[in-house]
């Protein structure tokens, strides 16, 4: 190794070390914050709070009707869509085929697996706590699994901060990768919220979803920028040989 590639590879690990650090102190944060509220879901200690948010969401005199216009029922209806299983299912199929036909097989390879084992991680997560779904206002979708935490929050945040951050690595300018993350985001966040406003999740579920979700995907995104390329190998070559020209 050269001074010149040592002096670079020095260079490259400091300017990710403190990143890193942030990251890890982060998603031990989340941990902690996730256990916590695991427990005082378990011990009953939310249930009020829970409860209160759910009956201020419908008119004090038909619990089956919730605030708002018709439209706005239509609308969330549609929205909580995008966190299910058919939709999310499709939309990871159809970018891992996208970045196998790019030649970004490492990358195509974890997103799949990412999004997999975040749906397992979920499954288990629901049968270990086996909370049952709010009964004190009626359920505007049918729902027939356990409660917590929100299915829909958690494998949509792992599926939209997933792809988002993975596919943000591919864009060339600042601009597209803070779109790209914050339509993440986005998505993640008013499909947890249309869980509550329906009636078929607790709050405490929905933030459980989130933060478990999203400490998934950044875990992810923690191991991809150590082991996944940024660039298919075809453009890596291309770009060198364009370099030695």
């Amino acid at each position: 190794m050269t001074d010149v590639q040592r002096r670079g590879f020095w260079e490259r690990l400091t300017a990710y070390e403190p990143l890193t650090l942030i990251t890890l102190a982060t998603i031990a944060g989340g941990l902690f914050v996730l256990q916590r509220l695991t427990s005082e879901v378990l011990e009953g200690e939310t249930l009020g709070f829970d409860e209160a948010i759910l009956l201020a969401l419908r008119r004090h005199g038909d619990l089956a009707v919730p605030i708002g216009p018709a439209w706005l029922t239509h609308a969330v209806g549609d929205i909580t869509s995008l966190g299910g299983l058919t939709v999310l299912t499709l939309m990871t199929v159809l970018v891992t085929v996208y970045l196998l036909l790019d030649r970004r097989w490492p990358i195509a390879i974890f997103v799949f697996s990412s999004v997999l084992t975040g749906w397992l991680a979920s499954t288990l997560l629901k049968i270990l706590v086996a909370r049952p779904r709010p009964d004190i206002v009626p359920h505007l979708v049918e729902v027939s699994d356990l409660s917590f935490p929100s299915g829909h929050a958690m494998v949509s945040a792992v599926t939209y901060l997933t792809l988002g951050a993975l596919l943000a690595r591919t864009q060339r300018y600042r601009s597209t990768r803070i779109f790209v993350m914050g339509a993440g985001v986005f998505l993640a966040v008013i499909i947890g919220l249309s869980r509550i406003y329906l009636g078929v999740h607790y709050p405490t579920d929905v933030f459980a979803g989130w933060c478990a979700g999203a400490l998934w995907a950044l875990g992810c995104w923690l191991i991809s920028k150590r082991f996944v390329p940024n660039r298919a190998p075809d453009a890596v070559a291309e770009a060198e040989n364009g370099d030695g020209r």
